[in-house]
């Protein structure tokens, strides 16, 4: 079978962890004995295609007013207009048409769609093509993909996304078959009424991350090394972090690790002056997790899935997560990590003190972290059920036209 798959970005191309777990299923996909090809977006320039680890990759110049990937943020206009055409780019329709009859697939699988829009679930259709759309955020919801205004998670879609995202609804009824790489993300758009004709799949992501042995139990002598990891974002919580680190009086540090935009990243570093706080910028995770004896997941916004809590599970590290979105059904308070609450704010800084002071609880949560997530590093567990949701979605589809 010939599987399409569509997204705003691939390999090396990588804006997060959507673009990595990508890679992931496609090449495993295609050991698995499927044709594969991707349809991936670059900034300017005629369509190429190039070859990545063995796999056909198409990039198709974006038809928008700039590319919205880059670092600098664009004036406020100029990015209302970018998600107006964004809301259903015809320019992006037709470039598609021409690419789908081009390649033929027998099926496509739509991830996420910035900057192609919601067109593309149409033109699939009008080739009577077999549809797939996997859910990564809430781009389908949100323009700003994260459902986050304010300092907080919208509990409901602000006015400006009810209008940006009027249509989509109604459009989503083209889909034969929804993944969502969470329970929390599927339900949210079963919530707003979406895919109503979709068969309907959570099939967690993963991550090929080597076993390691367990680290020695720790010396409560030893400063003891927390580690943060990823954007450096308001909607991540690292303000929450710092602060109820520094009211803390132990013998402790705190490493944050990656990159944001620089007021921001100046910011926190003001923030963190005067404290045991190192930010080290960007660095590979294998070796952060390694560094650390507790990693802290304090996201205000409601995560899809939180893979970085997945990926320190799976290295010993227990973790302290606020209990919001997907992160829920990766940390188990008590069994691998801890969960807190931004409404109970010293939540964060007495977890962080718990697992401190509580030695017994700390070995019984790095013991127990990577069991607990070892049926998500399975790689041929994902692979077999997109193959079986693909096969459905073929049948589900044939019967439908029939």
């Amino acid at each position: 079978m010939k599987i399409l798959y569509i997204n705003a970005l691939y390999s090396p191309l990588i804006q997060g962890g959507a673009e990595i777990s990508l890679k992931t299923l496609v090449e495993g996909m295609q050991a698995a004995g499927h044709e594969v090809v991707v349809f991936s977006l670059k900034p300017t320039g005629q369509t190429t295609v190039d070859e990545v680890d063995g796999v056909r990759v198409y990039r198709v110049p974006l038809k928008n007013s700039y590319w919205p990937f880059s670092k600098t943020q664009p004036p406020k206009w100029n990015r209302l207009f970018w998600h107006i055409r964004d809301q259903y780019n015809k320019q992006m329709q037709q470039a598609l048409r021409d690419l789908l009859l081009r390649e033929k697939p027998d099926v496509v699988s739509c991830h996420n769609l910035v900057g192609w829009s919601i067109a593309v679930w149409e033109e699939v259709k009008r080739a009577q093509l077999p549809l797939i759309q996997v859910l990564h955020d809430l781009y389908l919801l949100c323009p700003n993909s994260d459902m986050f205004k304010g300092n907080s998670s919208c509990t409901k879609q602000c006015m400006s996304c009810a209008i940006l995202r009027h249509q989509h609804q109604k459009a989503s009824i083209q889909v034969d078959a929804v993944v969502g790489i969470s329970q929390f993300i599927l339900h949210r758009f079963q919530d707003y009424h979406y895919f109503q004709r979709a068969k309907k799949w959570v099939i967690y992501n993963t991550r090929e991350i080597p076993n390691r042995p367990l680290p020695k139990k720790r010396q409560t002598d030893k400063v003891f090394k927390i580690g943060y990891i990823g954007t450096l974002a308001e909607k991540k919580g690292i303000e929450w972090l710092i602060e109820q680190f520094a009211r803390l009086s132990i013998h402790a540090s705190l490493s944050i690790a990656g990159g944001g935009k620089k007021p921001y990243e100046h910011f926190l570093q003001t923030k963190a002056k005067g404290y045991p706080i190192h930010f080290v910028g960007y660095v590979d995770p294998a070796e952060f997790y390694q560094t650390v004896d507790l990693l802290v997941v304090p996201s205000l916004w409601q995560e899809p899935l939180g893979m970085v809590a997945i990926e320190a599970l799976a290295n010993h590290v227990p973790v302290i997560a606020h209990a919001v979105g997907g992160l829920k059904e990766t940390v188990q308070h008590e069994i691998n990590g801890l969960l807190c609450d931004i409404q109970q704010k010293n939540s964060l800084g007495d977890a962080i003190l718990r697992l401190y002071e509580d030695d017994v609880l700390f070995r019984q949560l790095v013991e127990r972290a990577r069991p607990s997530v070892q049926h998500i590093l399975d790689k041929e567990r994902m692979i077999q059920a997109y193959n079986q949701m693909i096969l459905e979605a073929v049948s589900h589809s044939s019967k439908a036209q029939t």
